[in-house]
């Protein structure tokens, strides 16, 4: 078993190419281009938001309180009716890119924390490269992409969505499993 301390290195440096690697993926890249699209009559829609003071938090509509309203006369009719959606409403004002930025870097510091802990209770210093890279880069796959598609399952995300943001993970992934192969204690 391999102490963490030891491994504080392929942690920063793991989180340090996965940042890079999704600055580039979401900025330099056309990859996400399609993640988002424009409401129709927008400004309608952002003044009848704006009206009701929907104050930030994730949103169902129509809304049922529990399954057994879910199940009414009423509520089978606006279901059927539609239209059926989640709205996520941020904070008004300028997006902080910053601290957003910021918190994506310690959710890479804290992923990578992860994938060492498991790798270093999996595998023996002097583990060959391609063994490392192996576990690695599989745990940090499965930590960025696979609650991806719960989204898609239960949040109405477009698969598309999902299969380009699972498509980062396994790019992360690699980024992750080469810089802990690269850098795992002989």
């Amino acid at each position: 078993m391999i102490p963490l301390t030891a491994l504080w290195m392929p942690i920063a440096v793991a989180a340090v190419l996965v940042f890079l690697a999704s600055a580039v993926l979401h900025m330099v890249l056309p990859i996400h281009r399609k993640d988002y699209k424009k409401l129709p009559n927008e400004d309608k829609i952002r003044d009848v938001i704006r009206e009701a003071n929907v104050p930030p938090g994730q949103y169902m509509y129509p809304h049922a309180k529990d399954m057994k309203d879910s199940q009414t006369p009423e509520m089978m009719e606006k279901f059927k009716e539609g239209p059926v959606g989640v709205l996520t409403a941020m904070a008004s004002g300028p997006p902080a890119m910053g601290k957003t930025l910021g918190q994506w870097f310690v959710f890479c510091l804290v992923m990578s924390y992860f994938v060492a802990y498991l790798t270093s209770r999996t595998l023996d210093p002097g583990t060959d490269y391609l063994a490392v890279f192996r576990v690695a880069a599989t745990l940090a796959f499965m930590g960025y992409g696979m609650g991806e598609a719960t989204n898609s399952i239960w949040k109405g995300q477009t698969w598309g969505n999902t299969w380009r943001a699972m498509m980062d993970a396994f790019i992360y992934g690699l980024m992750t499993g080469g810089a802990f192969g690269w850098l795992w204690p002989a």
